[in-house]
């Protein structure tokens, strides 16, 4: 559980990764739940607690730019890795309140903002898991004229941004209606008129396409269903664009070296969820046709396409498209390690991928209080050994975190911790 102090903390000559640069041997303070110093050789306040930051790097907290939570297990998960933000991806309005209240609430829980209702059409994407039984009926769009109305009651459930589904069925497998271009167009419309961001489920070429042509601020996966062409790589980034490669979630439960070395490196697998370990090792020996992840499209070319946006000024946010469920091949916290990984072997350096991870997300979503190190904003922290813009795993060696400024007991193993 969280660690309640009045007394500040000073960090003295650790490297601080601001969310853009590494600067060597600077003092931080932090005072109540935010930063209020930094700089070379600060003085320490009466009775505060002065940390040695010799060898060690400073960071801000992690923000993953796609989830889905519905647990406040999840959220506590999250945080024991070092994500202090979660920015959920969609799904039921009173789960979603519920997380948000929580978090708000309690230290020791990553912050989360939520989507709560996505835009789809009648019987689309992710209508097919009501079907199932999987998920509860939800309300859809049928064409423009209900944009205004469909916004306007995100806004009264709680909704911090839009999601819009705009998926064929290329992922599953099978055919999925799609709302058209003008329904899109005016959701967007009513979105900003609201002062929503807008993000958009898209898979494919022609799904991301469609997007950005419509005005959508970002894309919830990179297209993946084969080789993007230059027209939309220059198109994502004369639009402004933002895009969250999702490369984990898309690579799936497949034997890739980079997901099995999180479930085997002794910095993370104390601290992991045991039924999404168990989930791994079974799917080890799974046959490679049944196991779980998208069809239909390949990672290969999302992190084409992304790096090639990214190198257009297309800003790239890490995210792993988490949701903790059974089978699933991402899961909160530990999966964003992998996600940065794969953002590396991509083709990003290491100081690039933190920033998708810290300040690039807080941008693309106005959380103006974090995602960087400055004074006065929120000291959401991350301390590991090592210098992780030379090794992007040294971020996985936390010695020390605070989320809000308290400083946060990381337990493991998971399993014990308090589920609501």
């Amino acid at each position: 559980m969280s660690s309640h102090t009045d007394s500040p903390t000073l960090i003295r000559r650790v490297a601080v990764f601001d969310g853009d640069r590494l600067a060597p041997a600077q003092d931080v303070l932090i005072d109540g739940p935010t930063i209020t110093a930094l700089g070379p050789h600060l003085d320490a306040p009466a009775g505060a607690t002065v940390l040695d930051g010799t060898g060690r790097t400073l960071l801000p907290g992690l923000i993953d730019a796609h989830t889905h939570t519905t647990d406040t297990a999840q959220l506590r998960q999250a945080l024991l890795f070092g994500v202090t933000t979660e920015l959920d991806m969609g799904g039921a309005a009173e789960t979603a309140r519920r997380m948000r209240a929580a978090a708000d609430e309690r230290d020791d829980l990553a912050d989360v903002r939520v989507a709560t209702t996505g835009a789809t059409a009648p019987g689309g994407h992710p209508g097919q898991l009501v079907e199932l039984g999987m998920i509860a009926p939800f309300p859809t769009v049928a064409g423009p004229g209900e944009a205004d109305a469909f916004v306007a009651a995100r806004v009264s459930e709680g909704a911090d941004h839009l999601k819009i589904f705009i998926e064929d069925g290329t992922a599953i497998g099978k055919p999925l209606p799609l709302m058209s271009t003008e329904t899109v167009s005016a959701l967007v419309n009513a979105a900003h008129e609201q002062g929503l961001r807008t993000v958009a489920h898209t898979l494919t070429r022609t799904a991301a396409r469609q997007a950005i042509d419509c005005g959508i601020d970002g894309l919830a996966h990179s297209p993946a269903d084969g080789p993007s062409d230059q027209a939309l790589v220059e198109a994502a980034a004369s639009n402004g664009v933002f895009v969250v490669p999702t490369l984990t979630a898309l690579t799936g439960m497949t034997p890739v070296p980079a997901e099995y070395a999180l479930a085997d490196d002794p910095r993370l697998r104390p601290y992991a969820d045991p039924q999404w370990l168990a989930d791994l090792e079974e799917n080890r020996t799974t046959d490679p046709g049944q196991r779980v992840g998208p069809v239909g499209v390949d990672p290969r070319h999302a992190a084409d396409a992304a790096v090639r946006m990214f190198r257009l000024g297309v800003p790239l946010l890490a995210g792993t498209d988490g949701t903790g469920g059974h089978g699933h091949p991402t899961t909160h916290g530990i999966s964003f390690h992998g996600e940065l990984a794969l953002l590396v072997a991509a083709g990003l350096t290491p100081a690039q991928a933190l920033t998708a991870a810290t300040a690039a997300p807080a941008d693309a979503f106005a959380l103006s209080d974090r995602g960087r190190i400055a004074p006065g904003l929120r000291a959401d922290l991350l301390l590991v050994e090592g210098d992780p813009t030379r090794d992007i795993t040294a971020l996985r060696d936390i010695v020390g975190l605070w989320r809000r400024g308290t400083a946060v007991e990381r337990t493991a193993p998971f399993a014990a911790q308090a589920r609501e």
